[in-house]
């Protein structure tokens, strides 16, 4: 009997733990002590979080070692010594280290007290821009072991009098990122670059956001430089490394918006969506202004992985080919140099004053616009009308030929287009479509667009 109702009892005890009922405890208490962990991870990195920034506010005390005696610490060295007459003036830099805590925007804040003692570089603002075009690609050969061909370093320089947004396209080990960052070092203002991730699709992936558990903004490199790109007049260069590897019109959008902007007042970008007392400086209503001095050079390849760049992105962004490695060169040393945003505007403006595109190639755009509409059904439009007229002449003021600039932004703007089109009618009017392009400019005076033909033809 004792027996049977052990046995009994074992067997009704395993019915109960492997009921329904029983299943939702154990689920429930998993549960519990997932959420557990999470919490203890999440407090234990804030807490290294703060010591790495205690330790980064002592570093800051004493850059060089040098200054801080020898017989103390540098955070030792730095406390008023205590004395009645240094009691009162210890309220406040305890008060204000009090209130910087307290800021959830911890690197921009840094940045506004160091800007409090900046002093503005020597810039080399006599230098003309076929001289920039020739040092730069000197210096990229002699000091960074980089090759570009001249005609490449003007449609670079040019560009960036067009539009702030650039794409560098062409094979892989063609130098797309080395010429961004090694213009960067050519101005001594290091490149920004930063790797663009598959699933990004909003500006918080590349400006940051606001943590809720730790009451801190989690700043991004870019939104570092962007803050700081607003303090002074230098150039900064930022480079979104295989930017289509996510689709640009979702996590650039708002840049692409407010680049479009002509009054530079008005680009200002949501950061924060609300407003705190002790925020940084230039953080104006949870908005940063979007830096006239900063340029931003994609680099896109074609291949499986990537997505296509939209004709949205492209009419807005200045589109540049490296298609191959240039040759080695040997003409000599050259030093890097230090030029003001202010002088290379200068230059840009003085360079579309006094090499205007000439009025017979006006009314040769103009007709071949016209037989484009006719034709193919594609316009010029006058976003693309107003960038020729800002292109040609800087390509001009770089050293370069007015027809030879009219073929290149013909080749990225319009040409390409036709890609889109019905390929076998491409076929058959794009011998029609070169002949024209000859009878109007003059025989091969236009080869980059002819070669684009060309191939379209063969890829069909």
């Amino acid at each position: 009997m004792m027996l049977f109702s052990a046995n009994d009892f074992f067997h009704q005890l395993w019915n109960f733990l492997s009921s329904k009922y029983a299943m939702i405890v154990y689920v429930a208490l998993i549960l519990i002590l997932i959420v557990i962990l999470t919490i203890f991870v999440m407090v234990n990195e804030h807490r290294k979080a703060e010591i790495y920034r205690v330790t980064d506010e002592e570093e800051i005390i004493y850059e060089n070692p040098k200054d801080a005696p020898s017989s103390a610490s540098p955070v030792e060295s730095s406390r008023v010594p205590e004395t009645p007459s240094a009691e009162q003036g210890e309220e406040e830099p305890k008060e204000e280290n009090k209130t910087e805590e307290k800021s959830r925007f911890y690197m921009l804040s840094q940045i506004d007290r160091e800007m409090e003692h900046y002093e503005a570089p020597e810039y080399d603002d006599k230098v003309t821009l076929k001289e920039i075009c020739e040092r730069f690609r000197r210096y990229a050969g002699s000091r960074l072991g980089l090759y570009y061909d001249i005609q490449d370093i003007r449609r670079f320089i040019a560009g960036m009098a067009v539009t702030h947004i650039m794409i560098l396209q062409g094979m892989s080990g063609t130098g797309k990122t080395s010429l961004a960052y090694a213009f960067g070092e050519f101005l001594r203002n290091r490149t920004v670059i930063v790797p663009i991730q598959p699933m990004w699709k909003e500006r918080t992936d590349l400006l940051g956001y606001y943590n809720e558990f730790t009451k801190k903004f989690n700043e991004t490199m870019l939104l570092e430089k962007m803050y700081e790109a607003n303090y002074n007049d230098e150039i900064y260069i930022t480079v979104l490394d295989e930017m289509n590897i996510a689709r640009v019109e979702y996590y650039f959008a708002e840049f692409l918006s407010l680049l479009e902007i002509p009054n530079q007042e008005g680009r200002n970008i949501d950061v924060v969506s609300d407003r705190w007392e002790n925020d940084p400086k230039l953080l104006k209503n949870g908005q940063l202004r979007l830096p006239e001095n900063m340029w931003f050079i994609g680099t896109a390849n074609n291949d499986d992985s990537t997505f296509a760049i939209s004709d949205k992105v492209y009419d807005r962004a200045m589109i540049m080919n490296l298609d191959k490695k240039a040759t080695v060169f040997e003409e000599g040393e050259e030093e890097s140099m230090k030029i003001s945003s202010s002088h290379l505007h200068r230059l840009y403006k003085e360079a579309m004053k006094e090499y205007r595109i000439t009025r017979r190639n006006l009314n040769r755009i103009k007709e071949l616009d016209e037989y484009m509409i006719k034709e193919f059904h594609l316009t010029f439009g006058n976003r693309i009308m107003k960038q020729i007229r800002s292109y040609v002449p800087v390509i001009v003021a770089c050293g370069g030929t007015e027809l030879e600039a009219i073929d290149d932004i013909l080749s990225r703007k319009i040409i390409r287009k036709l890609e889109s089109q019905n390929p076998v009618y491409v076929r058959n009017s794009a011998s029609g479509l070169i002949t024209y392009m000859d009878e109007l400019f003059g025989e091969d005076k236009l080869p980059l667009c002819k070669a684009y033909i060309e191939r379209i033809k063969r890829t069909v």
